[in-house]
């Protein structure tokens, strides 16, 4: 647990400055091997260690912390994991960066990503950019699309834990396929302010750690009301280090669907496993898991189309000559700069949301997410937690994802868009291994009980 180094760098034992160096190097390494970061911020994590040397406070304090690029930190390269952001540099932090470097965090980096979000393995990275391998079997995907936050947690031997970002999934999965801990809260729980938006009304930023005990102190400090940002929830933040040991009993619910046809046998098996210790009993889902991934695509691709089409080459990022109509710049521009995952989905939202298919797709898909809300809230009656593998396979080779279709891709996320559909907390937590690569559980609550969550990764981690 990270509880432990604070402690040693608010003594003095260990030197912030000479061990921030270390880290550096250390990052340095192991991005030649594994490109968990598209950028090293170096330059900011040494000043803020000097700055922390001199008076060696807070909750955080020396903690190396990277997070996700499309989490924008100030006068660092931004680029949401895109070309077309190339040479972006903010001029403000998000307002998770100010929390952590309030507590005394260090931030040494941004980790590699599908580009604004856009896929499951994190193999969509920018045309420029290089695609993050796993770290316990390089010829696998990290997962997607904070691939880059998952990977870093894994592979690093120093003290340190990530910010990722979830839409469909994009914290848990990779956490699975890594083999770390993810915690993506209540929609609103945590301020968007600083977050490259994909789909505004699905977005969350949450914490990878190596333990549950680490998430729930990184979660407590970047939790909260903020004025900048309009969905930010005005409720109390409970004290998560203190709510994660709380030894009331957990009703628990296996969600059927989710351990038959479609997922990996070995898989299935290991959290039959875990539900049978938990006592927990067999409920369903059927409508979110019939729908729930086509409608999370019509959703989050109609939110991201409009989203992105600030990207034009005029404010920020590349540019080109200004030449012709506005329409010939755009299309000039969007088209060499957008890998082809980001031109698919920006087609398949703006199709749905045009005049006289908007009625047929866009919003009846809002219509069904309103009734997979419901699902959900019933279950909540009567149980405390909701359990399913997080992932249906193990990390996928690369090979393999070159040979699944784009709908295949997007079926991976089968499991995790229902909770990001109802804005609900869930978490990834390490259940296992197949084939030596980790398995994920994936537990959900109600909104706003994430105390839940890691109360029960913190029974499941001590037995």
């Amino acid at each position: 647990m990270i509880s432990e180094f604070i402690k040693k760098i608010q003594s003095g034992e260990i030197d912030v400055v000479e061990h921030t160096n270390k880290v550096l190097e250390q990052t340095h390494n192991l991005n030649n091997e594994f490109h968990h970061l598209n950028i090293i911020s170096e330059e900011l994590a040494l000043s803020q260690a000097h700055k922390l040397k001199k008076a060696p406070k807070g909750r955080l304090a020396g903690l190396p912390i990277s997070v996700k690029d499309s989490i924008i930190v100030k006068d660092v390269e931004s680029r949401g994991g895109s070309k077309i952001l190339s040479g972006y540099k903010p001029l403000f932090n998000a307002t998770v960066i100010n929390k952590l470097q309030a507590e005394g965090a260090i931030i040494i980096g941004k980790n590699a990503q599908d580009a604004f979000g856009f896929g499951s393995f994190s193999t969509n990275v920018g045309l420029d950019l290089q695609t993050p391998l796993n770290p316990n079997d390089k010829t696998r995907a990290c997962g997607g699309s904070s691939g880059g936050s998952a990977g870093l947690t894994k592979a690093a031997t120093f003290p340190h834990t990530s910010l990722g970002e979830s839409t469909g999934g994009s914290i848990v999965a990779p956490a699975s396929f890594c083999g770390v801990y993810g915690l993506c809260p209540t929609y609103g729980r945590i301020s968007r302010n600083g977050l490259m938006a994909y789909g505004n009304s699905l977005d969350k930023i949450g914490p990878m750690a190596t333990s549950p005990e680490d998430l729930a102190l990184i979660l407590e400090i970047i939790s909260g009301h903020d004025k900048l940002e309009s969905t930010s929830l005005n409720n109390p933040v409970p004290d998560f280090t203190k709510e994660i040991t709380n030894t009331t009993k957990l009703k628990v619910g296996i969600i059927s669907e989710t351990v038959g046809e479609g997922t990996d046998p070995a898989i299935a098996d290991n959290i039959q496993a875990i539900a049978s210790k938990l006592n927990a009993t067999k409920v369903s889902l059927p409508t979110t898991h019939k729908y729930g991934v086509p409608t999370y695509m019509l959703l989050a691709t109609s939110e991201a189309s409009t989203n992105l089409a600030k990207y034009c080459g005029m404010r920020y990022g590349q540019h080109e000559k200004l030449e012709g109509s506005f329409n010939d710049y755009f299309t000039k521009v969007r088209s060499k700069y957008f890998n082809e995952e980001t031109k698919r989905r920006i087609i398949i939202g703006t199709f749905a949301r045009m005049a006289g298919f908007r009625d047929a797709f866009y919003l009846k898909a809002t219509k069904v997410r309103t009734k997979i809300i419901e699902e959900y809230k019933k279950l909540y009656k009567t149980y405390d937690i909701l359990i399913s593998p997080t992932m249906p396979i193990v990390a996928p080779t690369f090979k393999e994802i070159e040979q699944l279709t784009p709908l295949q891709n997007y079926m991976m996320d089968i499991m995790t868009v229902g909770p990001n559909l109802a804005g609900l907390p869930h978490i990834n937590i390490p259940s296992g291994t197949h084939n030596n690569m980790p398995i994920g559980l994936l537990a959900t609550s109600n909104h706003l009980e994430e105390s839940k969550l890691l109360q029960l990764a913190h029974q499941l981690k001590n037995g």
